[in-house]
């Protein structure tokens, strides 16, 4: 039977012309013409000031990011580009929290055995102090609508709370429960759904134990050398704590986790609440400051007068990772040429060429540099969750993220393995929403540079991970269709070799200004990109 079906549909499917086999792209020579303003040079000019030593490596937050950030500016004014930020600013505000962990007021007792800060736990979130017998509390996710409730069968109040998961989600600790959509935590917070922190918070219990997952205990060094630096956030992307309330919530290691299991009827895998016979002791302190930093914003009006009302966006993200004294070598800088300071410079370039050109676009361009990518997507959160713009009149976000390294010919370096030929760019997620924006994409390609699109990582199964690590997945979150372009992870990814003289600028060029002619033939199609697809459910929370 299924056999049958699927032939017949099959049959009808290539008699009917769908959106995506409808589109055609033709690119104008006034639009080629456009597009050629983007040049190698214009590029490597650019990239050589943003990732210069001079930036220190454009850290979340630092004064060489906040001067990234005027150059953006600088140059968006003098080009006419509108303010689309704050207050009629270029810039988005974002207040940031730092709070330094006191070492000397800060502790886990499990019993009357001591564990050590900074090797055996670290301090979440939180603070004040904790004592009460322990409780396991499963992965501690309560939905109504799905009838969840990690802790039933059990009283927290008053308890230490034990959770663990498989795995970790940022934000919430633990990844929301299989089958649970996002669709089943639109009611109030607390009283239809509830994390494993709000859940065990809104039920009285006295702080919260999180029991760090497989990923984590087998990379326990790295998790110390980022941890233990205390807690940095965004204030608004962040719940604020009850008035009055100290709740304190620390990640442990297995160490300490066996500590907590030992002897007990039940483990870290059992199916149902329970509580155990231990007692536990946290008390955590921190010194806070108030710190800013800031998205760039600006907005390239459309021509035509109901068009514009609707935008494409293009972003990427300006930061990096800043600077690390303690480094071997000499080098001490992260200078981030690659990741994301060939993104940044490809939109600046893509602006300049919208300025520069004698026709406009008919829909709106919406340009945005997110800080904080590389503290988890802050920028990106940020302006999806409080936009300076209506974000629903986006049709479509462009993400451009390390577009500017080429494997060469003879390379035999592992770390070089996947990275791209010069002719060749990865391609996630342009087909994972919208059909229109996946031949969009793919056509102008065709009508133009004919750039390998490699689709290797548009999987929602890739073990790397990359739909989940840079920008566009908030927009595709919010409902945003999104294409990302990106060249591959390479020898000097994430180390200060990220240098501006090891980019292939021509290569650059071809990738910036096929983004560029995509963003056009987007901006000028006469209905916006339909969403004909879901999300695949694996790709809906990082």
């Amino acid at each position: 039977m299924r056999k049958h079906i699927f032939a017949l549909f099959l049959a009808v499917s290539l008699l009917l012309p769908t959106a995506a086999f409808a589109q055609t792209v033709r690119i104008t020579p006034a639009e080629r013409k456009a597009a050629e303003a983007i040049t190698a040079d214009q590029l490597s000019s650019y990239l050589h000031f943003i990732a210069s030593d001079a930036m220190a490596g454009r850290d979340t937050p630092s004064a060489a990011l906040d001067v990234t950030a005027e150059f953006l500016k600088m140059n968006l004014q003098r080009w006419g580009f509108k303010p689309a930020g704050d207050n009629g600013t270029f810039f988005q505000k974002m207040v940031l929290r730092r709070e330094a962990i006191d070492p000397a007021a800060t502790a886990v007792k499990i019993g009357d055995q001591a564990f050590a800060l900074n090797e055996d736990f670290f301090r979440l979130q939180g603070e004040g102090s904790a004592t009460g017998p322990l409780v396991f509390g499963r992965d501690g996710w309560m939905v109504k609508a799905k009838n969840i409730d990690a802790f039933q069968g059990v009283d927290v109040r008053g308890k230490v709370v034990v959770i663990t998961s498989a795995q970790f989600a940022q934000g919430t600790l633990t990844p929301r429960p299989q089958g649970v959509t996002p669709d089943d935590l639109k009611g109030t917070k607390g009283t239809d759904w509830a994390d494993p922190v709000e859940h065990a918070r809104s039920k009285g219990a006295a702080g919260l134990i999180f029991v760090a997952p497989p990923q984590f205990q087998q990379n326990w060094a790295n998790v110390r050398n980022f941890f233990s630096r205390g807690n940095l956030y965004v204030e608004k992307l962040r719940d604020a704590p009850a008035a009055g309330s100290a709740f304190p919530v620390v990640l442990v290691s297995q160490k300490t986790a066996d500590s907590i299991f030992a002897g007990e009827s039940v483990n870290g895998t059992a199916a149902a609440a329970a509580v155990l016979n231990k007692s536990a002791s946290i008390t955590a302190a921190v010194k806070a400051e108030t710190l800013m930093t800031q998205n760039v914003v600006a907005l390239w009006e459309g021509s035509d007068p109901v068009l514009k009302k609707e935008m494409v966006a293009v972003g990427a993200h300006y930061d990096h990772v800043g600077t690390n004294p303690n480094a071997r070598g000499d080098d001490k800088i992260w200078n981030g040429a690659d990741d994301d300071g060939s993104g940044t410079t490809a939109v600046l370039a893509m602006a300049e060429a919208l300025a520069k050109s004698k026709v406009r676009p008919k829909r709106s361009v919406l340009l945005v540099w997110h800080a904080g990518e590389e503290k988890g997507l802050w920028g990106a959160e940020y302006f999806n969750k409080f936009p300076t713009v209506d974000i629903k009149s986006v049709i479509a976000q462009l993400n451009i993220d390390m577009i500017g390294r080429s494997k060469k010919p003879g390379d035999t370096n592992e770390r070089n393995k996947d990275l791209s030929g010069p002719n060749e760019v990865y391609v996630i997620g342009s087909e994972m929403m919208s059909s229109t924006l996946g031949a969009i994409t793919k056509g102008t390609n065709a009508a133009y540079q004919n750039l390998t699109y490699n689709l290797r990582y548009d999987d929602p199964k890739d073990t790397n991970r990359f739909f989940f690590r840079s920008d566009h997945f908030h927009y595709a979150q919010n409902g945003i269709p999104i294409a990302f372009w990106f060249t591959g992870v390479h020898e000097d990814y994430h180390q200060p070799g990220d240098h501006p003289d090891k980019i292939d600028y021509q290569k650059m060029e071809k990738i910036a200004r096929t983004i560029f002619l995509t963003m056009w033939e987007l901006t000028d199609l006469k209905e916006r990109p339909k969403i004909d697809k879901q999300l695949p459910p694996e790709l809906t929370q990082r």
